[in-house]
């Protein structure tokens, strides 16, 4: 890598041509926008950089917020070298360069911050290029990141790096931003169009400028700009990644507010999906489970109209499908709730994995050969429907399980049928019916 990257050049301000965005970088902490709970004087993170004391550290947060600004303006504070690095555009070759200059310039007292942009986009080996470097205090590293970096990050690099989470700017943090560019620029534009834009930017600095600079230079000079102008010049960006984070949280949000009967909710988290571009078939699957493990017998057609809708959807695609999905949430929302299902076959399993299994009672165990017969299968075994009440009074589980009680119904919907029908059962066997519910770990 070339030594240029090591030369003591003080960084020269945007060119007069560059992006709007570009021209309205922060130049201080003071004058970044948003992330009062790390940048507030006082706070850890602006204390450790008036100190000249940051450690190697991770930005985690979405796009738009200032992670690479921050990352300058620490560099700028703290007197340091800083050189950018791709991960898309740099392997291990490049990251042992740049390494071993930040080792020379450390030698002669001069201090180097890496700024990793997306180092979530990093394998494996890259980011293990780093470690060495980090413990010895060769460089001071920077990463940002939008993605979780508990999920993205090597364990041996996070546990030498703290991780900072910054926050998406709210819409009155997009409005001072804005009304700084407008006042600067001497742009004609009133605040109902940079309500608009804010209200489109979703709290992504980066998004808002450039499209307040689309929509200036879409407009004739002099004339003020409009609305319309910005609507034209903008593409609403939804936050929103299939494999990460976001994916997760939303399709957790969509659970949840099924679980809690909220139908507006779960219809909102919906479409945050689907518009996002999230496959409709991915979504039935969960619909079908939410069926099964929040609903079960309380409404045993949640999960017939489940299956319809992973059915309709598979059968007509986009964007009629995502009716179908719609209509199913509607339902599911609505559904009298019960977790009995859940709760019984968790039940069931903590037995299988937590006593002895048993071998099946000889009364219940198929005899298709003589020797089989000789030997006790299916002798005392007593055929259900030949005896009145169509229930023999024979355990079907194994001595060491036997009075064991998982299913335990609920009086809600359908379910309360359910329950009395089995209770009845228990009678005819001459037990009594009902016992302490289990407890069972609370499904996600």
């Amino acid at each position: 890598m070339s030594g240029s990257l090591f030369e003591d050049e003080k960084p020269s301000g945007p060119a007069p041509d560059a992006p709007l965005a570009d021209r309205m970088r922060p130049q201080t902490l003071d004058e970044i926008l948003g992330q009062r709970h790390l940048l507030d004087p006082g706070k850890p993170l602006r204390t450790a950089i008036e100190r000249d004391q940051v450690p190697s550290m991770i930005l985690w947060g979405p796009p738009g917020v200032g992670k690479t600004t921050l990352a300058h303006i620490i560099a700028r504070i703290t007197k340091s070298t800083f050189v950018p690095f791709s991960a898309v555009m740099a392997g291990i070759k490049e990251i042992k360069e740049i390494m071993a200059g930040a080792e020379r310039a450390r030698r002669l007292g001069r201090r180097t911050i890496v700024f990793v942009d997306e180092i979530h986009r990093f394998n494996k080996a890259q980011q293990d290029a780093f470690l060495p470097h980090v413990e010895r205090g060769n460089i001071t590293l920077i990463g940002a990141t939008t993605e979780n970096p508990s999920f993205e990050v090597i364990s041996a690099l996070l546990s030498r790096t703290r991780v900072f989470v910054l926050e998406a700017l709210s819409d009155e943090d997009i409005m001072t931003l804005l009304r700084r560019a407008v006042a600067r620029e001497k742009f004609n534009v009133d605040d109902a169009s940079l309500n608009a834009i804010a209200g489109l930017a979703n709290g992504d600095a980066r998004t808002a400028l450039n499209i307040l600079e689309l929509a200036v230079q879409g407009t004739a000079p002099g004339q003020p700009i409009t609305k319309t102008t910005i609507e034209q010049a903008s593409q609403k960006t939804l936050l929103y990644d299939k494999t990460g984070e976001e994916h997760y949280n939303i399709i957790s949000a969509l659970h949840k507010s099924l679980r809690n009967s909220d139908a507006d909710a779960a219809l909102y988290w919906l479409a945050r999906m689907l518009e996002a571009g999230e496959d409709g078939l991915y979504i039935a699957r969960r619909l079908i489970r939410f069926a099964s493990e929040d609903i079960g017998l309380a409404d045993p057609r949640a999960l017939r109209i489940a299956l319809d809708a992973k059915d309709a959807f598979n059968f007509i695609g986009l964007p009629e499908g995502k009716l179908a999905l719609a209509q199913c949430v509607i339902y599911l929302a609505a559904a009298p709730k019960s977790n009995s299902v859940t709760t019984a076959y968790e039940a069931v399993v903590s037995d299988v994995e937590n006593t002895r299994n048993d071998p099946v009672p000889l009364h219940i165990r198929n005899a298709p050969t003589g020797l089989m017969k000789k030997l006790g299968y299916g002798k005392g075994y007593q055929y259900s429907h030949d005896v009145e009440g169509k229930v023999a009074d024979m355990d079907c589980l194994p001595d060491s399980l036997k009075g064991r009680k998982y299913y335990h119904g609920e009086e809600t919907g359908e379910e309360t049928e359910v329950k009395r029908r089995l209770e009845e059962a228990e009678k005819k066997r001459g037990r009594k019916p009902g016992s302490q519910k289990p407890e069972a770990k609370k499904p996600e």
